[in-house]
């Protein structure tokens, strides 16, 4: 049978991506619509990696909707553990759920699971490549508190070589008259080359530097990452790298009233508590917001996938 995934947020044209939010403001402000939305359906929440935010929000949004939800937490609690491909997973779980959110440590390992099942596929993070629905979730955000995505001026700060959701946002940006870009991090951690390009070719404009005193000023949207521990083969590179960028109320000083501090969590040294109780502080509100952009994603794909 038919079906659509989403492997990379470019999956989606710019008016569907549209469309998705829009249907998550509604079931925002009338949730009590969509509550058998998803009556007698399943979603399986494949994770082989550790997860808080976007495995739960995957879990909540599909109860919220009137479906249920099976799967794993971790490798080790399924047929990983014993060598099964991933292939081979997807196509077991096919028998049970009605669609599958993963989540893996290897680049391309959602696009295989989506070419091996006949059910929709969604990719929760493929190791540092791409995290489309928390693209979803961040575009959604800057549209709750500006209004818009056209016209913003966003930096991206910290580790942006291995951030999937840097990667993911960026590609999205693309497509959106008037971003520029602002690239903050140290020489090792600098934005592949194939984003760069991707940028130039789209026509976007975006500058690059290692200090965040100088770019705050001028920003709409600050997106701070955390330096992944996990990406790193060299502990040492990791300990001289991972204070780089701390974002204190004193940094927030330097930066415009309505500016706002964007995380896609969790946070370890990156932002201090203290700039929690600042009001352009949003990281916390973009967790909810994931959670209404997914239950729109599942509906979606799932209607889709019966129009089919």
């Amino acid at each position: 049978m038919a079906k659509r995934d989403l492997i990379n947020i470019t999956d989606l044209t710019q008016e569907e991506v549209g469309e998705i939010l829009d249907l998550a403001d509604d079931m925002v402000a009338h949730p009590e619509k969509y509550y058998e939305e998803c009556a007698h359906k399943k979603i399986a929440t494949l994770f082989y990696e550790p997860s808080t935010r976007t495995r739960l929000s995957f879990e909540s949004a599909m109860l919220e909707l009137g479906g249920n939800v099976i799967g794993f937490a971790s490798a080790n609690s399924s047929s990983a553990s014993k060598g099964e491909s991933v292939s081979d997973t997807v196509k077991v779980i096919e028998c049970y759920a009605d669609i599958i959110a993963m989540r893996h440590p290897k680049e391309g390992a959602a696009l295989v699971a989506s070419n091996a099942c006949s059910v929709p596929v969604i990719n929760a993070g493929d190791g540092g490549h791409f995290h489309p629905t928390q693209t979803l979730t961040d575009l959604f955000t800057i549209r709750k508190e500006f209004g818009r995505i056209d016209n913003i001026r966003i930096g991206f700060c910290g580790d942006l070589k291995f951030g999937r959701t840097v990667h993911s946002l960026i590609e999205a940006l693309l497509r959106f008259e008037g971003v520029e870009i602002v690239l903050i991090s140290p020489d090792e951690l600098k934005l592949p080359k194939y984003n760069k390009e991707s940028m130039t070719e789209a026509g976007i404009k975006w500058t690059e530097t290692t200090s965040l005193e100088d770019a705050i000023p001028d920003l709409d949207v600050l997106y701070m990452t955390r330096v992944q521990q996990e990406r790193f083969f060299n502990e040492e590179d990791y300990i001289r790298l991972r204070d780089t960028y701390v974002l204190d109320r004193a940094k927030m000083k330097l930066a415009k009233e309505k500016m706002i501090v964007m995380h896609p969590l969790p946070r370890i040294n990156e932002i201090s508590v203290d700039v929690d109780r600042d009001p352009r502080a949003v990281y916390f509100k973009q967790v909810r917001n994931g959670k209404d952009v997914r239950k729109a994603l599942i509906a979606t794909l799932l209607r889709w996938k019966e129009e089919m």
